[in-house]
């Protein structure tokens, strides 16, 4: 996995700090060729991973990927579900509306025959069938890692469901020949309970900053557990949504041994280049 990472949150309007800025990002990336003029300069600075949702509009720029002969060597990380896309269309469709319109095949006929006793029997079959449905856009891609969002990382975690987080990992191991990734709130929850159900040394993506943002169990706790390098570690929101200066934050984060790659997003040219070279400087200090 390649030390940096560039993010896809600025692309779709999500920022943690300011409604404001979150509104002008939603217009100034209404078209996909603006994405793409962020993703050419991503790839100009030398960083060639891009790790996004599974948002609709993603569909439009994989297209654009794999017609030009330019992206061959780009890599994406998907990462799914979007999860406003599937409750708006629960709003909109109802349960059983949202898995005939999202899920492949014949099996809402199947659903439609057994109900939710059905759902509740074989819903491992059923992630499965979500699972691929999402990675239909990504087709002839290079995906070498494929990643689990926190909002259902964590929520597994909470209800003690691990045996739909092994379903994630087999399945990508499995059918997809990659790495499967889990983003999570929650790293020392998290990796106790992935060991417990036999999978060692997970790829795991979990914020890591200095104050403690979105770290659950606390800024100490998780030290301890990077120090152990019980993962191939991804550190996200690492600027704490604002809160910490650039140059301060990834000072912190490139000290930490046991954290292999970083995730950003940014949408200029000279924050791009701003954070992979002061990603590149602290940890090259750090390697001295």
């Amino acid at each position: 996995m390649d030390r940096i990472l560039f993010g896809d949150n600025q692309f779709f309007g999500v920022n943690h700090s300011s409604d404001e800025k979150s509104r002008a990002q939603t217009i100034r990336f209404q078209e996909d060729k603006a994405i793409m003029r962020v993703l050419d300069t991503v790839i100009d600075e030398g960083i060639n991973t891009f790790m996004c949702t599974t948002h609709d509009r993603i569909g439009n720029i994989c297209d654009i990927i794999r017609q030009d002969r330019k992206y061959q060597d780009f890599k994406i990380y998907p990462c799914m579900p979007y999860a406003h896309k599937y409750a708006n269309a629960v709003t909109e469709l109802g349960y059983l509306g949202t898995i005939k319109q999202f899920v492949p095949g014949n099996i809402f006929s199947t659903f439609a025959k057994g109900g939710l006793a059905f759902m509740k029997k074989d819903f491992s079959e059923l992630a499965r069938l979500m699972i691929d449905a999402e990675m239909k856009m990504f087709r002839g891609i290079n995906t070498p890692v494929i990643w689990v969002q926190n909002v259902i990382t964590d929520l597994l975690l909470g209800l003690g469901m691990t045996e739909f987080l092994v379903t994630f990992y087999n399945h990508i191991k499995e059918k997809y020949h990659a790495e499967p990734g889990f983003i999570t709130m929650n790293l020392p929850l998290l990796l106790d309970t992935l060991e417990k159900a036999g999978i060692e040394n997970p790829t795991v993506c979990a914020s890591i900053n200095k104050i403690g943002f979105r770290m659950s169990g606390g800024r100490a706790k998780y030290e301890e557990v990077i120090a152990q390098k019980r993962c191939n570690l991804v550190a996200m929101q690492v600027l704490a949504a604002g809160a910490l200066r650039p140059e301060e934050a990834f000072d912190y984060v490139c000290s930490l041994e046991g954290v292999d790659s970083i995730l950003f997003g940014a949408s200029s040219r000279a924050n791009i280049k701003q954070s992979k070279e002061l990603i590149e400087s602290h940890y090259a200090l750090v390697e001295k």
